[in-house]
């Protein structure tokens, strides 16, 4: 793809000055440390879900997974207009009050005393994480050298990944120690620790001078995203002809159709629609929609499963299912540093070709003799690989379709696509569960198979990305 020159942005522009190695490390350190922390709380409560259950046991499966939801609704509803909120008021500071933030509701989410509450914590620490994200890649490109911003952004991706890694075992390590709490508590120091490293560590940098997003756009996406998510996930319990499913699913619909609308035409959108305009972009948008439905409810399913139908411990379910995220790194490794641009999007392709042969092999090999090393394993260790070759080939060809200075817009907007495609992905999985019965075997296998099927719906799309489809340059703003 070629673009016009772009004078430099503020984006583009160095926090203080030219960039220096020493400044450049410890931002790249705050920036990995803090998407750690967002990404690790996206997988680690996957882990504690069953002990949840047994907190709240009145609570129904479909309710109780907003403690998921929750998170992922409002981390992507607002990470498309965080981008530009980091550039009016300063990348540092919407880092710094981000992690903050992120620490408080970690510790109003660890002092919960019903579900209610524990639903609502979660949903402002996903606020948080969404303020973190962008904020944090903002900081890492100003700071970063342009020679060496490539890996910058490779370390800084495998931050995430590397919380997919840890994150089911240090959970299972923290809640058999003590309970489910415990996976919220650890937050608290850590993300003082980054906000107060970055105040004495960090430059101040200069606001942009761009309008802060629309806010109407914001909360019109918000709330239609979750009222869609809303409808679908509670669906099971109140039926689908119900008046108040209906009326979640339609009203969500218009809500997210008229933040679009106010997108294209609004000076500052909550959603930076223009970047659509190259195909490419598009395209990975939609496959990463895709490809999220599939990963997310695979990584709620997967313990879920170990601890309801075969009966493992919380941290012998969290051991159960790391392995699979270590090969979900070494896939993101490997991409990452040798597959060249021009071939990401056959990666993509292998990638989500990978994961959905996972889930078709955990559906047609699991029966009542299977073993976790004959049966549970092999498509765990396929599954994970596919994870990380594809979300490490989507962000490098979303990167590849857009100018620079709109990195982090395009960066936030995959990131969105992704987490709405895992929220719905969560619905889905809890109405399977719902009606099959939660300790039903028949009911996770269907799951694992849905999971397999978004993902092979997933590769049509990633066609879509090869370099010569039909893309518009994107002009900066000005």
């Amino acid at each position: 793809m070629t673009t016009t020159p772009t004078p430099q942005t503020a984006q583009d522009a160095p926090v203080s000055g030219a960039p220096d190695t020493r400044l450049a490390g410890r931002v790249l350190g705050l920036a990995c440390g803090a998407t750690f922390l967002a990404f690790f709380d996206t997988t680690v409560v996957n882990i504690a879900f069953s002990d949840l259950h047994r907190s709240f046991p009145d609570v129904t499966l479909a309710r109780l997974t907003w403690v998921l939801t929750a998170y992922a609704v409002f981390f992507a509803a607002l990470l498309a207009s965080a981008g530009r909120l980091a550039d009016v008021i300063g990348r540092r500071r919407l880092f710094v009050l981000s992690t903050v933030a992120f620490a408080v509701m970690s510790a109003l989410a660890a002092a919960a005393p019903n579900a209610d509450t524990l639903v609502v914590a979660r949903a402002l620490q996903g606020a948080a994480a969404a303020g973190m994200i962008p904020s944090a890649l903002g900081l890492l490109l100003a700071s970063t050298p342009p020679q060496k911003r490539h890996a910058a952004i490779g370390a800084w991706g495998a931050a995430g990944a590397m919380a997919a890694a840890i994150g089911p075992t240090l959970g299972g390590l923290l809640i058999t120690a003590w309970d489910w709490r415990a996976i919220f508590v650890i937050n608290i120091p850590l993300g003082l620790l980054i906000g107060y490293a970055t105040v004495r560590g960090v430059p101040v940098d200069e606001p942009s001078g761009r309008q802060l997003p629309d806010r109407i756009g914001a909360v019109a996406l918000a709330f239609g995203v979750g009222g869609v998510v809303a409808g679908l996930t509670e669906a099971s319990d109140w039926g689908w002809t119900s008046g108040a499913v209906l009326g979640l699913l339609a009203g969500g619909a218009v809500l997210t159709v008229t933040a679009l609308g106010r997108s294209i035409k609004h000076p500052a959108p909550a959603v930076e629609w223009e970047l659509w305009r190259s195909g490419t972009f598009s395209a990975s948008n939609v496959t990463s929609a895709l490809f999220g439905a599939g990963m997310y409810a695979w990584l709620l399913a997967c313990p879920l499963f170990l601890v309801t139908v075969w009966h493992y411990s919380v941290l012998k379910s969290g051991l159960g299912v790391t392995p699979g995220a270590f090969t979900a790194v070494a896939g993101a490794v490997v991409v990452g540093r040798r597959v060249p641009a021009s071939r990401q999007w056959v990666a993509a392709l292998v990638g989500a070709g990978f994961f959905g042969g996972a889930g078709v092999w955990m559906w047609a090999a699991e029966g009542a003799n299977a073993t976790y090393a004959a049966t549970w394993l092999p498509p765990g260790l396929l599954g994970g690989l596919g994870i990380g070759v594809t979300l490490t080939s989507l962000g490098t060809i979303a990167a590849d379709a857009l100018p620079p200075s709109r990195f982090a817009a395009g960066n936030g907007l995959l990131l969105t696509a992704r987490q709405i495609g895992g929220a719905l992905g969560i619905a889905g999985l809890a109405a399977i569960l719902e009606s099959a019965g939660p300790l039903d075997r028949n009911g996770y296998l269907h799951a694992f198979l849905a999971t397999g099927i978004a993902s092979f719906v997933a590769m049509l799309s990633a066609v879509a990305m090869r370099r010569g489809s039909s893309m518009a340059p994107i002009e900066t703003e000005s």
